[in-house]
């Protein structure tokens, strides 16, 4: 079969064997926000025709591929939800050669009731699923999800925006006028440390120029420190004190989340990103 992560801003390809191999892989940059109205059929052939061409018949895209913006828009289940549910959920799509579904959403609601949802994410979990991982998971993004593991099934998940609120406020904000590039440990733990006391995050957030102006931080520590702060904050709010992590992400995205996790002290276990290939195995059996 051939399994499509199709996100808003790249594309990942897999020809996956009877029992979930990974047998060949393709990288693009055609995320869903380049492809022209009606353009998407045009991509999936540039990317899988060699696939097709020889023999492959099935084709699961998950994803924003599968949003408003994307190719078609496939529904949002609720949770808890596990494989089964998703995949009596598949959205067909016409396409010429090949049997074409799009994996659904999920949404939950947090305990006030506000809703949340999760698109593309809900693959890896069920690849985190099908390997046995049970507890709490984070999936570190520009929206990072942290959700909760049990019974085979996503019970429910929680969603921050903390690597867009990061770019935004180092692109687009006072904040990053201090700002130059590079990286420091130091400055990124002192930023996690800051998050653990008293005036919330937007006081926080402020600090980090007021530090910069009284020279106690560097300017090529600002991105730093904020990460640190940003990511602590998050990791404060949606961890569950007692509970191990487990960090499913690319390792770019996945080592600042463990470098934090160890600093508040926080077992952590690492997962690959490609766990996304078991999780779309996993919906192309047959559900018993």
């Amino acid at each position: 079969m051939i399994g499509i992560d199709w996100g808003t801003t790249s594309l990942r390809a897999y020809r996956l064997g009877a029992q979930g191999q990974v047998l060949a892989r393709h990288d693009s940059a055609d995320g869903i926000l380049t492809i022209p109205p009606g353009g998407f059929p045009a991509v999936l052939q540039r990317v899988a025709g060699p696939w097709l061409a020889a023999g492959e018949t099935e084709v699961l895209l998950c994803g924003m591929v599968g949003s408003r913006q994307g190719w078609a828009e496939a529904p949002y289940l609720p949770c808890p939800a596990g494989p089964a549910e998703l995949a009596a959920n598949l959205t067909e799509l016409a396409f010429p050669g090949a049997r074409l579904r799009l994996v659904p959403g999920l949404a939950t609601r947090d305990a006030a009731g506000v809703p949340d949802v999760m698109r593309g994410e809900e693959t890896k979990l069920l690849g985190l699923l099908a390997q046995g991982v049970a507890g709490l998971v984070c999936l570190p993004g520009t929206h990072s999800k942290w959700a909760s593991l049990a019974g085979g099934r996503i019970q429910g998940f929680a969603t921050h925006m903390t690597g867009e609120l990061r770019a935004v406020l180092l692109g687009h904000s006072i904040l990053g006028r201090l700002a130059q590039p590079g990286e420091s440990p130091a400055a990124f733990a002192r930023g996690v440390a800051r998050s653990a006391q008293p005036g919330g995050l937007l006081h926080h957030a402020f600090g980090t120029r007021a530090l910069g102006l009284h020279g106690e931080l560097a300017e090529d520590e600002t991105a730093s420190y904020l990460s640190g702060l940003l990511i602590g904050h998050e990791i404060r709010a949606a961890w569950t004190p007692g509970q191990p992590v487990h960090l499913a992400a690319a390792a770019t995205l996945a080592a600042p989340y463990a470098q934090a996790l160890a600093l508040l002290g926080i077992a952590c276990t690492r997962h690959d990103d490609d766990v996304v290939t078991a999780g779309l195995a996993a919906l192309a059996t047959p559900q018993g």
